[in-house]
């Protein structure tokens, strides 16, 4: 199939782009949000081709992946007519949650597709058809090591987006181990907080180097109130990590027992955080737990077979 998808999220694209199809995204000279191009930082297969909004028209458009509202109005600006559609959605609703309206709720002709099954039972789609195709991630290897004796965390944006993401409940966890936190726009954090910097280091390194760099902390930490479900947590897993994560939204489905701490409970969390930090040899088999379990269930190839199936069904 020849496939139209934005360029909005890198992650998730990069394994989708993984498929035998061809998928067109769109690209525009200032390479803003609508016109991303290929990615930059993921390596993406030479399937995945660039296409300016003007070329659209004349090309054949087997299927439109769409993931954000306004992108049913660039579908008919763009191409002039309504290929079969997908709405994928990312994220956990935000505002009235558990009355929040989807934007394709009622929407004729379109499937909504979940990424998580929490995200389907809160979001409220109306009439539209709706599923549920987990997340798929490229096994980066067993990469852990643990020879820092740290805790990481992967978060962007921590200052701006505060309780939502955790960032109240850091200070918390620097006093049970020194954390190392990675993501976008990182800077200042330890002072937004009020942790020394060492035991709150910010960096931002590149998606080819994240992976190791992870994998040589002791213990990844997972401090997120409310989001669909972190791909850096089943990143972390499938790295053979030990995890220790708020229960919120996905993650009880994600992380089962022996594979890392799961709780609503500081306490606990920032106990077992210590436990880790302590018993190395604890660390590693419950890390080879984590990624027998994210190897079982988030695996590339179950990923892409479940959205063949759902490609084949939508455009029949």
């Amino acid at each position: 199939m020849r496939i139209l998808i934005w360029h909005v999220h890198g992650s998730w694209t990069t394994a989708f782009v993984q498929g035998p199809h061809t998928y067109l995204v769109p690209v525009t000279p200032d390479r803003g949000p609508d016109g991303l191009g290929r990615a930059r930082t993921w390596d993406w297969p030479q399937s995945v081709i660039e296409v300016a909004p003007e070329r659209l028209r004349e090309e054949d458009i087997d299927l439109v992946v769409l993931q954000r509202p306004h992108e049913l109005h660039l579908v008919d600006q763009w191409l002039g007519r309504r290929p079969p559609l997908v709405y994928l959605e990312h994220n956990a609703p935000d505002g009235d949650v558990p009355d929040t309206r989807h934007p394709a709720a009622d929407l004729p002709g379109v499937t909504l597709v979940h990424v998580t099954h929490f995200n389907r039972l809160m979001w409220d789609a109306g009439t539209t058809p709706a599923t549920v195709i987990e997340h798929g991630v490229i096994d980066p290897g067993p990469r852990w090591t643990g020879e820092l004796d740290r805790a990481a965390v992967v978060v962007n944006e921590p200052v701006r987006r505060g309780r939502t993401t955790g960032t109240d409940l850091l200070p918390a966890f620097a006093r049970a181990a020194p954390l190392d936190v990675f993501g976008m726009r990182t800077e200042g954090l330890a002072e937004h907080i009020g942790v020394d910097p060492e035991r709150c280091r910010t960096r931002d390194v590149v998606q080819s180097a994240l992976h190791t760099e992870l994998a040589r902390r002791r213990v990844y930490v997972h401090p997120v109130r409310w989001t669909s479900l972190g791909l850096s947590l089943l990143e972390a897993m499938h790295l053979g990590m030990p995890v220790v994560a708020l229960a919120t939204t996905e993650v009880t489905e994600a992380v089962p027992p022996g594979a890392g701490v799961v709780s609503t409970r500081v306490d606990v969390l920032t106990d077992a955080v210590r436990d880790f930090l302590a018993d190395p040899a604890h660390a590693r088999a419950t890390g080879e737990a984590a990624r027998a379990a994210a190897l079982a269930r988030y695996g590339l190839s179950r990923f892409l077979d479940d959205w063949e199936r759902l490609l084949k069904e939508v455009t029949r």
